[in-house]
């Protein structure tokens, strides 16, 4: 804000990612007062998510926006098409055992809570249910346990996605949030497919990076690319790949997004199929539905992350993460 100049610009890559807060500081620093002060912006489009809202506000800033869509028809003529598909993962009874733990912990202490350690217990017991979702080693491991021999209902059906893709002789980018869980993926892919497949995360350095980005663009090894979301997510070019499976998912769809065009951009030739795993009856099956609730406005309004859950109330939380009945066996 001190910078004097006659003109000012900001640049984004990610336009609907950023919390509407986020979008007023751009803009006060762009127009300074154009959108009024960050309290009364606050009080009129953020506290409520009524569509008329979003929709004058979008009229206010639509006149300074540039942006380039994959929808636009000069580059969409150079793209293939793009197929979404959710696959719907049933739970093993020792992921079902486990996320009811976690669930009954939680309902039991946070009507006790307020603030910031509200907001710790929301988010450290959403983190334990996605890991129990993805595997239960994972969890464990998180809390210190050995569970070598289980077993996960997401992983089984991913592997069935996979040898479909195989069977093809097609290549497939695999994101996770976690880290561990990649390395878990890298050891389970390594076993059932013979190689051990590229894994990308953010300890990786530039160098070597770059070589797994040629080498997987060349053609060279395993047709399977595992990449953390936050270090293969953006800056990518992996048209080799024309399927994407988002192993766990990302409550931001802008962040998915981010990943998935990785294989779908400019130089793909083939059609992109983006495969999302959701586990059935869980926290994931709901977010899923309120996030496809949310495509619905002018702007995405959720945040990067988890954050917003956190200011659920106890009652929607619980509504929220409660296991739907359903046949474990």
């Amino acid at each position: 804000m001190k910078l004097s100049a006659p003109y000012r610009i900001a640049m984004t890559g990610t336009p609907v990612e950023n919390r509407l807060g986020e979008l007023w500081s751009i803009f006060h620093f762009l127009n300074p007062g154009y959108l009024g002060s960050y309290h009364s912006f606050r009080q009129r489009y953020v506290s409520g998510e009524g569509g008329e809202r979003l929709q004058e506000l979008h009229r206010l800033v639509s006149p300074f926006l540039l942006r380039r869509l994959k929808s636009d028809p000069d580059i969409s003529k150079d793209l293939p098409e793009k197929l979404e598909l959710k696959s719907y993962c049933p739970l093993t009874e020792t992921q079902a055992v486990l996320y009811q733990g976690v669930v009954d912990e939680m309902l039991g202490v946070i009507g006790e809570r307020s603030g910031m350690a509200r907001r710790g217990l929301v988010l450290s017991s959403l983190t334990k249910l996605k890991q129990i979702c993805d595997h239960p080693q994972l969890f464990r491991k998180e809390e210190g346990r050995s569970g070598r021999s289980e077993q996960s209902g997401k992983m089984e059906v991913m592997f069935e996605v996979l040898d479909s893709i195989a069977e093809l002789g097609e290549s497939a980018l695999i994101f996770t949030q976690y880290v561990s869980m990649g390395e878990l993926l890298v050891s389970r892919l390594a076993k059932r497919y013979g190689q051990t497949p590229l894994f990308l995360h953010g300890g990786i350095p530039k160098r070597e990076r770059d070589e797994m980005v040629h080498a997987f663009q060349e053609g060279e090894g395993p047709a399977f690319f595992v990449l953390s979301l936050k270090a293969g997510g953006v800056g990518l070019n992996l048209t080799r790949a024309n399927h994407v499976v988002h192993y766990d998912r990302w409550w931001n769809p802008a962040v998915e997004n981010q990943a998935t065009d990785r294989a779908f951009r400019i130089g793909q030739h083939k059609n992109v199929q983006v495969h999302k795993l959701i586990c059935q009856g869980t926290l994931e099956e709901r977010i899923d539905e309120l996030i496809e609730r949310k495509k619905n406005l002018s702007e995405q309004v959720v945040g990067s992350g988890e954050n917003w859950l956190t200011e659920m109330s106890n009652h929607e939380l619980q509504e929220l993460i409660e296991l739907q009945d359903q046949d474990w066996m």
